[in-house]
């Protein structure tokens, strides 16, 4: 029996355990000394290929506390061998040399993650990928768990509670507290259970190829380089209405982003979006007027304030100014379609209707049936056609949609497309959104 064994659901007293956790406080073989330099870390792989079967994988990272979207500690553990604690910084010009052990060892076997979109890019970063892959919160989603977080899994599969701890720590402080190293080694503790109980959980519903499909889509997948200008995303943008002060506004957020690159700490913390904003905003000309708004009046602001007041005469005289909005890459908001595009406004509802209808009816959120972005982007561009189902599967195909999705999605979007089509005279003889035929449900 496994040493984190879940409840039976035979015993009458499984539902009460679940519902009235065993507090899971401490790793069963106690907290791993942490692996620091090249000698330790080699030793933690040969420890770790003495053990058999998949891994379960995760990082800590820095969010909110460093520019950088690195990884300040990777956990590992293995069956038949036990938990290892890696310190991937600090080690000189070349630490993909330092750390080959691991992505070694870690190349034999499949990788549990919980939301390993979160991890992957940063062990990438790193030189450490899965030959294959298990996603414990996205075959959560799948089987349609309302709560798909790491605690609220654990305890509902296997009657175990953990303890809220140190995600959003700044992991890049060293030394590494003892409790932080506790709360780590249990976040890898459980999930090899995990993946079995959920595992089996879809395998019930009749979903584990959907989740295989689903996991070697997200282990192959690479982002393709945004476009968008980044500035604009600084929160309370809104506010800013003429295109001098949007200037304004960019040229504070490119000389606040050169700072935080450098210095590798978040933007925010070099200077609030909100200080951003109200500058442009008050369009202060000399460093008297700057340090009366709030926070450049600041201890720590007034001393960077010239910089951000020659950041302001340059977007104040910068001669190419933004647009009021942002050039559109794809379709504009949905609540536009209305008045700009009535038809393809009614294409989407339709084929929300229906993917909501299918959603319900397989127990899969919406957005992970199909994305959203491909749904709008198929009616907004959509022509007519006489094979309307060959036409979306080829569009879904070219988007990225995988195998299972198209099988269950396409014949949703052909009927709501064909019924958006029909002459409001012949409304009536069209089926209803919600009553799209649709597939029946997995068995």
């Amino acid at each position: 029996m496994s040493e984190h064994a879940p409840p039976d659901p035979a015993d009458e007293s499984a539902e009460e355990a679940v519902a009235d956790p065993i507090p899971l406080t401490a790793p069963a073989d106690g907290v791993p000394a942490l692996s620091v330099y090249a000698n330790e870390i080699a030793g933690a792989a040969e420890f770790l290929a003495t053990g058999q079967g998949p891994f379960a994988v995760d990082a800590e990272r820095a969010s909110g506390f460093r520019y950088s979207n690195r990884a300040y500690l990777i956990q590992i553990r293995r069956a038949g061998a036990g938990t290892v604690l890696i310190d991937p910084v600090s080690h000189g010009r070349d630490p993909l040399a330092t750390l080959r052990p691991i992505a070694d060892v870690l190349d034999e076997d499949e990788w549990i993650l919980h939301a390993a979109d979160q991890d992957l890019p940063c062990l990438a970063e790193l030189g450490i990928r899965p030959p294959a892959l298990y996603d414990t919160e996205l075959a959560g989603r799948l089987a349609g768990f309302d709560k798909v977080n790491l605690a609220a899994m654990v305890q509902r599969l296997l009657g175990l509670g953990l303890a809220k701890g140190h995600g959003a720590a700044d992991w890049s402080k060293r030394p590494l507290p003892d409790a932080w190293l506790n709360y780590a080694a249990l976040d890898v503790e459980v999930l090899l259970e995990l993946r079995a109980a959920i595992a089996a959980e879809l395998e019930a519903q009749g979903k584990s190829d959907w989740a295989a499909q689903e996991f070697e889509f997200l282990r192959t997948y690479e982002a393709a380089p945004t476009r968008r200008d980044r500035w604009r995303r600084t929160s309370g943008i809104h506010k800013v209405r003429t295109p001098r002060a949007l200037a304004e506004v960019r040229e504070l957020w490119q000389v606040r982003d050169h700072i935080a690159r450098r210095r590798d700490i978040a933007p925010g913390r070099v200077l609030p979006d909100s200080a951003i904003v109200e500058a442009a905003l008050a369009d202060p000309k000399t460093l008297d007027e700057l340090v009366k708004l709030p926070v450049f009046g600041g201890p720590k602001q007034r001393r960077s304030a010239q910089t951000w007041l020659d950041a302001l005469a340059a977007g104040r005289t910068n001669p190419d100014l933004p647009q009021r909005s942002e050039p559109q890459n794809g379709p504009p908001p949905a609540v536009r379609w209305s008045k700009r595009k009535p038809e393809a406004a009614a294409r989407l509802e339709a084929a929300r209707a229906g993917l909501s209808a299918l959603s319900q009816r397989v127990h899969v959120p919406s957005e992970n049936l199909v994305s959203p972005d491909l749904v709008r982007r198929l009616c907004w561009d959509w022509a007519p056609t006489d094979d309307i189902a060959a036409a979306v599967e080829a569009f879904l195909r070219d988007g990225g949609a995988r195998r299972w999705q198209r099988e269950l999605v396409v014949p949703v979007l052909t009927a709501a497309l064909a019924a958006a089509a029909v002459e409001p005279d012949d409304s009536a003889e069209a089926a209803a959104p919600a009553e799209l035929e649709e597939p029946a449900e997995p068995a």
